[in-house]
């Protein structure tokens, strides 16, 4: 038992000091699967994998992430005066493809323009872990999402066989997360088109693919065109809401006594939530189209996000002259 201490000690130490990847516990069946499944070639994977490493400020990056901080500050790092300005920019840029997108799949220019801007400011924050290391590092050494982590590295494996990528140069986000759009390899694999036509689909240089793709994840995820994403609410004098996880009408919000700002048909069904500000909490109705955007990440703060930083564009783009 002494002796077994030792080597799980010795072996933690070698992992902290970065360590190959290969040395990772769960990494021989890992290849084992893949020779078997997919028809990898097992001294490939096994040079990969010695080359590979184990990070530990990857699993510090997931365990402190963004949304940890107060509403205000988590706002403040997407919509903002760079953001609205370098979306504009873009948007100019690339005007007729999103255009385009938006006529194909129903999803709303400023909403595609902002998604991109909030992942990585248009393509200019990409990441800068190597892909094979985050998710060899979060597949084998994260319990909590070890399973969808080891899924992604064997979707990133054969994206990389498709794509003809150079597996050790690829780098992206601490999670594993690829290109201009930051598509998980799976997302990129299911969910990427070849937006310019060009016989091939690449997220990691070419904004056109890019556009048209994320357009594609947010309708096969349940888009709907015309649809609003967020108004905000009122609450009459004295009013208390329950179960603000369970969507109502808004003729039964109406009724419990919560307003929006906008006129809405009744029969809408929405989701109300609040944020902390520093006066208080503001209220928000939200639809279906705000929770499409938490299929790209799990997060109120995150779709939020990507509406006030899709509305503050818009609204620079198309102003609204007094007359």
């Amino acid at each position: 038992m002494i002796i077994a201490r030792f080597f799980v000690g010795l072996l933690s130490l070698l992992l902290l000091s970065g360590a190959a990847a290969a040395e990772l516990p769960g990494i021989p069946e890992f290849v084992d699967e893949m020779v078997a499944k997919h028809h990898f070639k097992r001294a490939e994977l096994e040079r990969l994998f010695q080359r590979a490493q184990y990070k530990q400020s990857i699993i510090d990056a997931i365990t402190t992430p963004a949304t940890t901080k107060p509403w205000p500050e988590y706002r403040a790092i997407f919509v903002n005066d760079r953001r609205i300005q370098a979306g504009l920019k873009f948007w100019k840029h690339h005007a007729r493809t999103l255009r385009r997108a938006e006529k194909k799949y129903g999803v709303p220019q400023e909403i595609i323009v902002a998604l991109i801007g909030v992942e990585t400011l248009y393509g200019e924050q990409t990441g800068s872990y190597r892909t094979v290391d985050a998710l060899a590092t979060l597949a084998f050494r994260y319990p909590p999402r070890a399973p969808f982590f080891r899924g992604e590295l064997e979707q990133y494996l054969l994206l990389a066989r498709d794509q003809d990528f150079n597996l050790l140069a690829v780098q992206g986000s601490y999670a594993g997360a690829l290109g201009i759009p930051q598509f998980m390899p799976s997302s990129y694999r299911k969910y990427a088109v070849d937006f310019d036509l060009d016989g091939k689909i690449d997220l990691l240089h070419d904004p056109i693919d890019a556009i048209g793709s994320v357009a594609n994840y947010l309708k096969q995820f349940g888009w709907n065109k015309g649809e609003p994403v967020a108004v905000r609410g009122k609450l009459g004098e004295g009013v208390s809401v329950d179960g603000q996880d369970k969507a109502r009408s808004i003729s039964e919000w109406a009724a419990a006594g919560v307003t929006s700002e906008q006129k809405l048909a009744p029969e809408q069904p929405a989701y109300l939530l609040d944020f902390t500000v520093a006066d208080g909490k503001e209220f928000w109705l939200v639809f279906n189209n705000f929770r499409v955007i938490t299929r790209y990440n799990n997060s109120n703060f995150y779709a939020m996000s990507v509406f006030q930083l899709a509305e503050a564009l818009r609204a620079a783009r198309h102003p609204v002259i007094a007359g």
